[in-house]
């Protein structure tokens, strides 16, 4: 089977359920920026030290952003939203959890913290702006393929980890955190 269909090369892509729209669809620019936040974390994942965190827990994220890109892609009004593409609130606890669990033993945050620190904290917070993206992206579908409620607090619990995760990542790394500073 060929990669290329050659079935976009009009400007346009199908939902799933065959409903054809424009690449440039406000639901097209959700599941894209959550494929986008996806691979920053991948590339985050691709340097992390493995005694930081742990990694299968940023695994199950990554299959979660895919179960949420599957969501944004289905065309609800034709066919029901797939079991496999559902985010749920025990998805949202548990991102809670991890949220937690990160954020044990880190130094209270007294400032805004600038981003940076280490590579992998660097990508951590590039991947936490890009969840911010989508986010906002997500809120703004039209009331007709609004996304489940769960699913907009998931990603915004997800933007929260991401933040902790850099701290943690620089904490572990023995890099000393660089705070905003109002001139």
């Amino acid at each position: 089977m060929k990669i290329y269909t050659k079935t976009g090369d009009n400007g346009t892509t199908s939902l799933v359920g065959g409903k054809r729209v424009s690449k440039t669809d406000a639901r097209i620019e959700a599941y894209g920026t959550v494929d986008e936040l996806n691979s920053f974390i991948g590339l985050m994942l691709s340097i992390i030290q493995t005694d930081v965190c742990d990694t299968g827990n940023i695994r199950w994220i990554q299959q979660k952003l895919f179960n949420i890109g599957g969501c944004l892609a289905t065309d609800t009004a034709t066919m029901q939203l797939p079991e496999s593409c559902r985010i749920s609130q025990s998805d949202v606890t548990r991102l809670e959890g991890m949220i937690d669990a990160v954020q044990e033993g880190l130094p209270q945050q007294r400032s805004f913290i600038l981003p940076g620190g280490t590579q992998a904290a660097a990508y951590a917070h590039v991947a936490r702006t890009v969840c911010r993206r989508a986010e906002r992206l997500i809120a703004g579908l039209p009331d007709n393929c609004k996304a489940p409620c769960e699913l907009a607090c998931f990603m915004n619990r997800l933007s929260d980890f991401l933040f902790v995760l850099a701290r943690r990542i620089n904490y572990f790394a023995g890099v000393e955190e660089k705070i905003w500073q109002n001139f």
